[in-house]
């Protein structure tokens, strides 16, 4: 069961410094979200970091199926690789 924190513990005000255009659109849309602005900016930074989270593992995965190669069922080949080529 997750353990719940008390209001304002782990939390921490932050300063930031936005275009006065770009602040007023994005109040605009957090009221016709239905969010706070403070919502919003947790929401789309929780988002960013889930999607970015999520891509980091893919890309091991990929990579750890490369490394480990496509098993496909049959007996490894023994040919020298001169007799691949005629040169």
């Amino acid at each position: 069961m997750a353990t719940r924190t008390k209001p304002g513990e782990g939390k921490q005000n932050v300063t930031l410094s936005l275009d006065k255009e770009l602040l007023a659109r994005a109040r605009v849309y957090a009221a016709h979200h239905g969010l706070s602005l403070t919502r919003l900016l947790v929401e789309t930074l929780e988002e960013r970091l889930r999607r970015d989270a999520n891509y980091e593992a893919a890309r091991r995965r990929a990579v750890a199926r490369l490394k480990r190669g496509i098993d496909f069922g049959g007996p490894t080949p023994t040919i020298p690789r001169e007799d691949l080529y005629d040169r």
